[in-house]
């Protein structure tokens, strides 16, 4: 091995970003080039904008290569050409050929934000909030031919707040992850680490969010749809229907107890409004105070002032078209 390892880093948004400037103050590691995806039209007014990771390249002035398709020839030569002792892929966004694998003597290696072999896929930080974990991690892995299915390296733990939204444990899960990577990479160069294998019966997945996903069931118990509401930040969030409008909610679980106007549980999706507050009754006989309601086209309001304006009558609810 040569006294640098001397990497290409492959990956497309912030959470890749960390990492990234983490390797690159490390005085025993080169990186030599960036692969990120092409740019693209982002945000609502559409405008060609650059990744997360191609900014940061560039401020460092690191070389920066985007193919439309990794798998394309030229990516292969331009690998080889290259030569480095290993890729680090973080969130890139695209499949790796299994011809690609074999290049770098370190491999490919991956920063997943679980505890493989659990959530394997796309969205790991949102379904680990949705369904209610409590720990979770990064784990260090070589990428082989599956999904998330190769040989796990190293692994971080940490603890889910009980009130963390998805982007903000992304945010820390990519801070820890940045030393991490590095302690792979020269544990890998030095032969310290014994990769191991998952068990792949203990496997679960995370697949992609679609829309659908944050149409609030109000048959869940209150905390199921708070935790969807913490999962699903920022997209697609947690949205029902009002009055044949669709609005997105924000709010969380509170005792029954603590409400005076409750006589009884009411009917999944019901509203309360008092004091100043509103309330939505969920499965279980549990409640949800809502926080804030944004009906479609408009800027969220506080839940008071939405009820309020909008003069509930007794009985109506949240999820009627």
């Amino acid at each position: 091995m040569p006294e640098r390892i001397r990497i290409v880093f492959c990956g497309t948004p912030s959470f890749a970003v960390p990492t990234f400037r983490h390797l690159l103050r490390q005085t025993d590691i080169a990186v030599a080039a960036v692969i990120t995806q092409p740019d693209r039209p982002r945000g609502r007014g559409q405008q060609v904008s650059f990744s997360a990771v191609k900014q940061a390249a560039l401020a460092a002035k690191i070389a920066v290569h985007q193919p439309e398709k990794i798998r394309a020839p030229e990516v292969q030569e331009l690998l080889q050409a290259l030569a480095p002792d290993g890729m680090v892929i973080i969130a890139y966004g695209q499949i790796i050929p299994a011809r690609l694998l074999p290049i770098p003597k370190l491999g490919w290696i991956n920063l997943h934000a679980s505890l493989l072999p659990k959530y394997r896929g796309a969205a790991p930080i949102n379904w680990a909030i949705v369904n209610g974990e409590t720990r979770t991690g990064v784990t260090t892995m070589r990428i082989d031919a599956g999904m998330d299915t190769g040989d796990m390296l190293l692994q971080r733990e940490m603890e889910i707040g009980s009130k963390e939204t998805a982007p903000e444990l992304a945010a820390r899960l990519s801070e820890a992850g940045a030393p991490l990577m590095a302690e792979t990479l020269r544990g890998l160069a030095k032969g310290l680490i014994v990769p191991r294998p998952q068990n792949h019966t203990e496997a679960s997945h995370a697949p992609m969010l679609k829309k659908e996903d944050g149409r609030i069931d109000w048959n869940r118990p209150a905390t199921e749809i708070y935790n969807r509401m913490r999962g699903y930040a920022p997209w697609p969030g947690a949205y029902t229907a009002f009055r044949g409008q669709s609005c997105q909610l924000w709010g969380e679980p509170v005792s029954n107890e603590k409400i005076s106007g409750l006589a009884g549980a009411g009917a999944p999706g019901v509203l309360i409004g008092e004091k100043n507050e509103l309330f939505a009754w969920c499965g279980d006989a549990t409640v949800l105070r809502v926080g804030l309601v944004q009906l479609e086209g408009r800027k969220p309001v506080k839940a008071g002032d939405f009820a309020n304006g909008a003069r509930l009558k007794i009985g109506e609810r949240f999820g009627d078209a």
